[in-house]
C-alpha cells in the first residue's frame, strides 16, 4: 500500500475513534459548555476528540494546525511545506442542539493546497474520505459499532457531483448563517433558474451536500477558518469541483498567515 493510502487509513481510523469519543459526551444529558475567548462554544467533546486525533497524529512527520491546540506562529509555520488541518469538532453549535449535524474533519496539506481529507459523521456514521491527486472522494455508512463494511477506496463507494441543470439549481444554505450577502446571491441565482431550492445543512456537510450530488452550490459568505474548510475542499476538488475565494478567484489555500478564510463559492 502507497504511503499516501496508509496516510489516508490513519486519518479515517482517527476520526472515527475522535468520534466515538464525540458520541460518548453527546449521549450524556448534561455535558459542559464554556465559551472561548471569541465567545464560540467549547465542550468535553471537542476537547477529547482533539486528544485521540493528537494521539494518531504525532508520530507522523507532519506539523498540526487545529482548532483545539495552541498553534505555532507563522514565522515558524511557513516553514512548513506539508501539515495536518484539523477540526476536531466542526458544528459544536449542532452538536449542542442535538441535531446530529457536527463532524470531525482532517485534512493533509502539501504546499497551501489540500491533497487528503476525511469528514466523519459520527451520529449517521457516514464517512467521506478524499484523495485529490487520484480525483477520487468516497462515502460510506459504518456499522452500529463504527466498523467499516465495505472495503478501503471501493469503486462502489465513489460520490460524484450533479450534472449542471438549467431548470434546477440547489444553493446550500447554512442552519447557522444566512447574511445578506448570501440571500443577495440567492436572488441572483433566482432570475437565471426555473427553480431553486435551498438546502440546509450543518458543519463541514455542506461541502459533502455538493460533492455528492445532494446540491449544487455551497456560497459561503460568512467567517470561517482553514479548519473548517480544509477537510471539505479536499472531497469536493477531488470530485471535480472548485472551492472558489471571492477575494482572489482563486482555489482557497492553506497554512496562511492569518489562518481566517475569505469568503468563497464552492461549485463545478
Amino acid at each position: 500500500m502507497t504511503e499516501t493510502n496508509n496516510l489516508l487509513e490513519l486519518i479515517i481510523d482517527a476520526s472515527i475513534q475522535a468520534g466515538k469519543a464525540i458520541l460518548e459526551v453527546y449521549d450524556d444529558p448534561d455535558f459542559s459548555v464554556e465559551l472561548k475567548k471569541d465567545q464560540s462554544p467549547l465542550t468535553e467533546a471537542d476537547l477529547a476528540s482533539s486528544a485521540i486525533i493528537n494521539k494518531f497524529l504525532k508520530d507522523t512527520p507532519y506539523p498540526v494546525i487545529s482548532e483545539e491546540i495552541k498553534n505555532e506562529s507563522y514565522s515558524e509555520r511557513k516553514e512548513w511545506e506539508t501539515c495536518w488541518i484539523v477540526d476536531p469538532l466542526d458544528g459544536t453549535k449542532e452538536f449542542i442542539k442535538r441535531n446530529g449535524e457536527f463532524t470531525v474533519n482532517i485534512a493533509l496539506c502539501k504546499n497551501g493546497a489540500p491533497v487528503l481529507g476525511v469528514i466523519y459523521v459520527p451520529v449517521s456514521r457516514e464517512l467521506y474520505y478524499a484523495d485529490v491527486a487520484s480525483q477520487n472522494a468516497f462515502k460510506t455508512t459504518l456499522d452500529d459499532n463504527h466498523h467499516l463494511i465495505s472495503e478501503f477506496l471501493n469503486e462502489e463507494d465513489r460520490i460524484f457531483p450533479s450534472r449542471p441543470n438549467k431548470s434546477l439549481m440547489r444553493v446550500v444554505g447554512s442552519r447557522s448563517h444566512m447574511n445578506d450577502t448570501t440571500l443577495e446571491f440567492i436572488n441572483e441565482v433566482e432570475k437565471k433558474y426555473e427553480k431553486v431550492e435551498i438546502v440546509s445543512k450543518g458543519s463541514s456537510l455542506k461541502f459533502c451536500l455538493v460533492a455528492e450530488g445532494k446540491a449544487d452550490v455551497y456560497p459561503r459568505f460568512a467567517p470561517t477558518m482553514e479548519w473548517d474548510t480544509a477537510a471539505g475542499q479536499a472531497i469536493c476538488k477531488a470530485a471535480g469541483l472548485k472551492v472558489i475565494s471571492r477575494e482572489t478567484n482563486e482555489e482557497l489555500d492553506y497554512n496562511k498567515e492569518n489562518l481566517l478564510n475569505p469568503h468563497f463559492i464552492v461549485s463545478i
